[in-house]
C-alpha cells in the first residue's frame, strides 16, 4: 500500500488509516451505539493484517474504552502500527466531559493514555478541540514539552482553523491538522487545506465516507432506527434538507464505484485523497467484514470526469 510522509516528522503512513471512534462503544455523549469488543478488535487486526499502519483514536471515545480496545488488538503482535491519540475533552466520575488546555489537564491525560495503550511513547499526540481556545498557547506549550521529555513523538492538532494553527505555530511545529473533509463537507478546502499544503503540515482528514453516509449502505430507514445513543440520530446531515442531498452524492459514488468493481465508501474516500494537501484519511471501522468496503479506496484513482460528475 502506497505510503506518504506525515508533515515534518519521520511517519512513513499508508493513504488510510483505522479510525477508532465507533469502537469506543455507548454510555457518553458523542458514541454511535453498542459496539462488540471482540468484532471490533478482530477489524483493527484484518485492517492491518491489508497493510494499514497505523491507528487513530482518542482519550475520550468510550471514556478511555477505544484506546484500551487498541491495545487489546495490537498486544503481542511484533510489527506494530502507529497509534495516534487525543487530549483536551477530560472527564469526571460520572462521565461529564469538559474541555480543557490547561497544562496538568493534558499532562494527566496523556499519563492516562499511555496506560490505557500499554506503550512508553504515542507516536503522535493531538489537540481534540480548540477549547476553551484562550488557553491554546497553554495547551501547545504542553504538548511540546511532552514531546522533548520524550512522552509523545510527534504533536499535531484537531479541528483547528488558520489562525488557531497560526498561534500554536508560533510556539512550535505542527506534525499533522485533523480536518473533517468529504465530498459532502467541503469548507476545508477554502482556506484550511491550501495553509497545510503551503506550511508542510500533514493532513489526516476525519469522516471522508460522512460518518458512513457515502458508504452506499445508508438508507432512509436505517438512518431512523438508528439507536437513540448513536450520535447522527441527531446529526445535521442526516437529517431533511440535507439528507436527500447527501444519498443522492452517494447513489453518484456507487454507479461510479462499480466501474471499478469497488464500494461507493472507497470511492468516496478516494474523492478526499484526490486533494494534494491530504496525507491520508481516517476511516472507521467496527466490524471486519467492513474491511473489505474500504481498503480499495487507498489505491483507487478517480479520472477528472468522474470528479465531474460528482
Amino acid at each position: 500500500m502506497d505510503k506518504r510522509r506525515l508533515g515534518n516528522s519521520d511517519l512513513e503512513i499508508t493513504r488510510i488509516g483505522i479510525g477508532a471512534w465507533a469502537i469506543g462503544g455507548s454510555g457518553y455523549a458523542f458514541a454511535w451505539g453498542d459496539q462488540d469488543d471482540d468484532q471490533s478488535i478482530l477489524a483493527i487486526q484484518r485492517a492491518l493484517d491489508h497493510g494499514i499502519n497505523w491507528i487513530d483514536t482518542a482519550a475520550v471515545y468510550g471514556l478511555g474504552h477505544s484506546e484500551e480496545i487498541v491495545a487489546k488488538a495490537i498486544r503481542g503482535m511484533e510489527q506494530k502500527p502507529y497509534v495516534f491519540t487525543k487530549c483536551e475533552r477530560a472527564w469526571d466520575e460520572s462521565g461529564a466531559i469538559t474541555p480543557s488546555l490547561k497544562a496538568q489537564s493534558i499532562r494527566n491525560e496523556c499519563e492516562a493514555s499511555l496506560r490505557r495503550l500499554k506503550t512508553d511513547v504515542i507516536d503522535l499526540y493531538q489537540i481534540h478541540w480548540p477549547q476553551p481556545e484562550e488557553d491554546i498557547e497553554e495547551g501547545w506549550t504542553t504538548m511540546a514539552e511532552l514531546q522533548k521529555e520524550g512522552k509523545v513523538r510527534w504533536i499535531g492538532v484537531s479541528n483547528f482553523n488558520v489562525e488557531q494553527m497560526k498561534r500554536a505555530l508560533a510556539i512550535a511545529p505542527i506534525t499533522s491538522l485533523q480536518p473533517p473533509y468529504s465530498a459532502i463537507r467541503r469548507d476545508a478546502e477554502a482556506e484550511i487545506l491550501p495553509f497545510c499544503l503551503e506550511n508542510g503540515i500533514g493532513a489526516i482528514v476525519y469522516s471522508p465516507m460522512g460518518s458512513g453516509l457515502l458508504t452506499g449502505s445508508m438508507t432512509r430507514e436505517r438512518i431512523a432506527s438508528l439507536p437513540a445513543d448513536d450520535w447522527r440520530s441527531r446529526g445535521a446531515a442526516f437529517q431533511e434538507p440535507l439528507l436527500t442531498q447527501n444519498l443522492a452524492v452517494a447513489d453518484k459514488f456507487r454507479s461510479i464505484a462499480a466501474t471499478h468493481g469497488l464500494s461507493a465508501g472507497e470511492a468516496a474516500i478516494a474523492w478526499t485523497l484526490h486533494n494534494p494537501a491530504v496525507t491520508a484519511a481516517i476511516v472507521g471501522i467496527r466490524h471486519p467484514d467492513q474491511v473489505t468496503g474500504i481498503i480499495g479506496g487507498a489505491d483507487l484513482r478517480l479520472t477528472e470526469a468522474e470528479f465531474a460528475e460528482i
